[in-house]
């Protein structure tokens, strides 16, 4: 009980987020005629905010195949780069890997990245609490706002943003938290500079790719910083 209590407090920044979060994503699906079964089903097993909340529209399109495959592509490819920064910290994982790996959204991502575990913790164990707790909060969410939705008619206008407004949570938690602050500036200039030079529509990637190499090359500053903090 006293690690789930750990758990809970070191994810309940999260928790504020996706509870909200989920709600604004089951109020929009259930606007479009989709009820508590895909709230669920899409919580459980797609598992990715921004990609669901873009789902919604795809659904009530009817959207071709080819043209969700590529929308989920281009939404989720900074996953890629989430997944060879989390390679070493996942190995040896053994049954929880695959889970592990479906449950790295970028608020989870957040909170394993630095590697720290807290006392009492195996590695793995701690990074699995946290995986689940934090969908936990995300299906909670979509439960309670497809409910809500089936009871209540309001213009949902403007929800959308409450995704950007928890990423910039999770950035100040983790300056604050962090007194090395290398690799949050290497993120903001990389992303300024990409989204200047290849407009709003097409700098994901190239600040992916553009964060990586940056970081690559400040490594040592970086791994020296969080060394001293």
């Amino acid at each position: 009980m006293h690690k789930l209590k750990i758990v809970l407090r070191n994810t309940m920044p999260v928790m504020a987020g996706y509870i909200v979060l989920g709600t604004g994503f089951g109020l929009l699906l259930n606007e479009k005629g989709y009820g508590f079964f895909w709230s669920l089903a899409m919580s459980l097993f797609i598992y990715a905010g921004a990609l669901q909340y873009v789902g919604v529209s795809l659904l009530s399109s009817s959207a071709s195949l080819i043209t969700v495959a590529i929308t989920s592509l281009v939404i989720n490819a900074r996953h890629l780069f989430y997944g060879i920064t989390m390679i070493g910290h996942y190995k040896d994982a053994g049954a929880k890997k695959p889970y592990l790996i479906h449950a790295l959204t970028d608020e989870t991502y957040s909170l394993v990245c630095t590697g720290e575990v807290p006392e009492g913790f195996s590695k793995h164990e701690y990074f699995f609490l946290v995986s689940l707790f934090d969908q936990i909060y995300w299906v909670t969410g979509s439960i309670i706002g497809s409910l809500i939705g089936s009871l209540i008619t309001a213009d949902m206008t403007g929800l959308e943003f409450s995704m950007t407004a928890l990423f910039v949570t999770v950035v100040v938690e983790q300056w604050i938290k962090e007194k090395n602050h290398i690799p949050v500036l290497i993120g903001f200039a990389a992303s300024i500079v990409s989204l200047l030079i290849f407009g709003a529509d097409n700098f994901i990637i190239p600040d992916m790719i553009g964060i990586i190499i940056l970081l690559s090359i400040f490594r040592k500053p970086v791994e020296e910083g969080r060394k001293k903090s």
